[in-house]
């Protein structure tokens, strides 16, 4: 039995428009790029400098971008159910690009975990047994999904996000580009469990398209833009949904049930 949203066809000429009607807030300035790391760094522990501060531009951005996604009617005709399994498979994708759009500038402090001959010197100092090796690390889990159990950010992953958030400042992506790019983000049209497939694969093209078509009309001298724009949604792809949560949520409000929380602010008026 066809789904309400397949069965009905679009009652609008355009997601794209509706997309856009949504979208207030204009593209800032180009930024240079994030000064790359020594790989070496990348097993060390990082915490954000100014956790309440980053943590609250976090949420208002989630909100903002949550409300965006709300008001597009393309994504109003879905079920519920399907909707939710939308929200929950690209929220963090979603909102580091809300991050990037409304500058969002991230301030870390590392802090380095000893070594295993550290900790076995340090043991002997003290006349202790020498600790056993650590456990191997449990397999990450899938981009875009997160899991249960705290996994606390890397240098690595912190960088890979500074590194996403500084591709899109050199660009400088305008509001209408970043309004498309949400759009093929949201409508993802590969989740297991959807019902509506075919109608959110054409949604997902139609942002594609439209994106294609606004660069070579804006842009009609840089005919690579289009390809650097579809390099931005591939940085996204490695994108630890789980790392996001504890990055900018777990330092204010603890232990975070992400799906718990989506589905409230979901069914919310934003």
């Amino acid at each position: 039995m066809a789904c309400r949203c397949c069965s009905e066809g679009r009652r609008h000429s355009s997601i794209l428009y509706s997309i856009l009607r949504s979208q207030e807030q204009r593209a800032v300035p180009a930024a240079g790029p994030a000064p790359r790391g020594c790989p070496c760094g990348s097993r060390r522990r990082v915490a954000l400098r100014s956790p309440q501060v980053a943590c609250k531009a976090a949420s208002a951005v989630l909100v903002k971008t949550l409300r965006f996604v709300q008001n597009v009617p393309c994504f109003q005709e879905l079920p519920l159910d399907e909707q939710l399994l939308l929200v929950r498979s690209c929220w963090a994708p979603l909102l580091l690009l809300g991050l990037a759009q409304e500058r969002v500038h991230l301030e870390t402090v590392e802090s380095a975990e000893p070594s295993m001959l550290q900790r076995i010197l340090t043991a002997r100092q003290h006349g202790e047994r020498p600790p056993a090796p650590a456990p191997a690390p449990a397999p990450a889990p899938a981009p875009g999904r997160p899991h249960h159990g705290p996994h606390p950010p890397s240098a690595g992953d912190i960088q890979a996000i500074k590194g996403f958030l500084a591709k899109c400042w050199s660009l400088d992506i305008s509001t209408k580009e970043y309004a498309y790019l949400k759009g093929t983000v949201l409508f993802n049209p590969d989740l297991p469990g959807l019902q509506c497939t075919q109608y959110i694969e054409g949604l997902q093209r139609e942002a594609q398209q439209a994106l294609n078509e606004h660069v070579r009309l804006i842009h009609r001298g840089d005919e690579a833009r289009f390809a650097k724009l579809n390099v931005v949604l591939s940085l996204l792809r490695s994108v630890n949904a789980n790392v996001v949560a504890e990055l900018f949520f777990r330092p204010i409000i603890g232990t975070v049930n992400m799906d718990d929380m989506l589905l409230e602010m979901l069914c919310a008026k934003l």
